[in-house]
């Protein structure tokens, strides 16, 4: 399953690596509203809201619906600027409808909301589809969507303000840091692209990133078939400190694609009993418990969301999540009549390593 991104007759310069403080502020913002993903920024994160203001505190978990499963797609700029006020500008720039369906496009993974071209602000079905699958991501989103569909302005004005809050509160002292790091990468990929060209510069990004062999197309491994082109706006690709482990890909319609890469190592894991391996590459060894793996490796999925994601049955399904929270690789949470399943990301991100470890005893 992929995402392939177009680049055929585009020149060379279009394909551009470059820093965005919006976009790293979003990957912080995704870190403290999922702190588990990204278990080497715990304490950064543990710190950062034991110094929050209550009130910055409340309007972030308010507005967590633009960050935290998925990326609303204004988050991750095309054209990063040297300053996130100058990027927040570019935002006010967009318009309503454009904002607002990017906003509710907030299902986890890439099981997103179709609106099939109707405005969720003036049609009522789209309206309505929305706020249904708002309310299955909890009462704090489905407050935000009612929000944004009744005052849009002043839900972006607000979110525009507690963006520039975050600025002083923990944002600009975390960039300061993270843009030496990011300076470093942007070297290196710029001068492997002047120098050996598009398909080295990809292979320095990530294995999940590559040039297809006739060089008409990049690849990215993605939880879903998905296809979109550069046309002549180009590719934007965007390092991250604070986003390890995931892999942003922008690729909506109307939308130039951006594909956000960690820099960041990642954490050493350590090692868990043979048994406990065995179990879970068996868990893993089943084609389908894969696939549901990966679509809540985006982000948490009730039963029924995951059989009508894979057109599968919701005992099918069920069965095949017992088998995965037996092994540890899943975790379950009730939230009123709905149970929603998590992945267990520190024990699977260790999984290659716990293997190495137990053959080597």
């Amino acid at each position: 399953m992929t995402l392939r991104i177009d680049i055929s007759g585009l020149p060379s310069e279009r394909i551009r690596f470059a820093a965005s403080p919006l976009a790293e502020l979003t990957a912080m913002l995704h870190v403290l509203a999922e702190p588990g993903h990204h278990p080497q920024f715990s304490g950064w994160a543990a710190d950062v809201w034991a110094g929050l203001r209550p009130e910055l505190a409340e309007r972030l978990r308010e507005a967590e619906f633009l960050w935290r499963s998925s990326q609303a797609d204004f988050m991750i700029p095309a054209r990063p600027r040297p300053t996130l006020a100058e990027e927040l500008d570019d935002v006010d720039r967009i318009d309503d409808e454009t904002y607002v369906t990017a906003a509710l496009v907030t299902t986890c993974g890439s099981n997103r909301v179709h609106f099939r071209g109707a405005s969720p602000l003036t049609d009522t079905t789209a309206r309505e589809r929305a706020l249904d699958v708002a309310q299955a991501r909890g009462a704090l989103q489905e407050a935000f969507a009612e929000r944004l569909l009744a005052d849009p302005a002043a839900v972006r004005t607000r979110v525009r303000r507690t963006l520039e809050e975050c600025a002083e509160a923990f944002f600009d002292g975390a960039w300061a840091s993270a843009a030496v790091q990011l300076a470093t990468d942007l070297r290196l990929k710029n001068e492997l692209l002047r120098r050996q060209g598009i398909g080295s510069a990809l292979a320095s990004v990530s294995g999940a990133v590559a040039l297809a062999p006739d060089g008409d197309c990049i690849i990215v491994d993605k939880v879903q078939d998905k296809a979109t082109a550069a046309q002549g706006a180009g590719v934007t690709f965007i390092p991250s400190v604070f986003g390890r482990p995931h892999l942003v890909a922008v690729h909506a319609p109307g939308w130039h694609p951006v594909v956000q890469y960690p820099v960041a190592e990642p954490s050493p894991a350590e090692p868990v009993s043979l048994e406990t391996v065995t179990l879970r590459l068996q868990a893993l060894a089943h084609p389908v418990r894969l696939r549901l793996l990966r679509t809540l490796a985006r982000g948490p999925h009730t039963t029924s969301e995951l059989a009508h994601f894979w057109d599968l049955s919701p005992p099918e399904v069920s069965r095949h999540l017992t088998v995965l929270r037996r092994a540890g690789l899943l975790t379950a949470q009730r939230n009123g009549r709905y149970v929603r399943y998590t992945v267990n990301l520190p024990d699977l991100t260790a999984l290659g390593g716990d293997l190495l470890a137990a053959v080597l005893r």
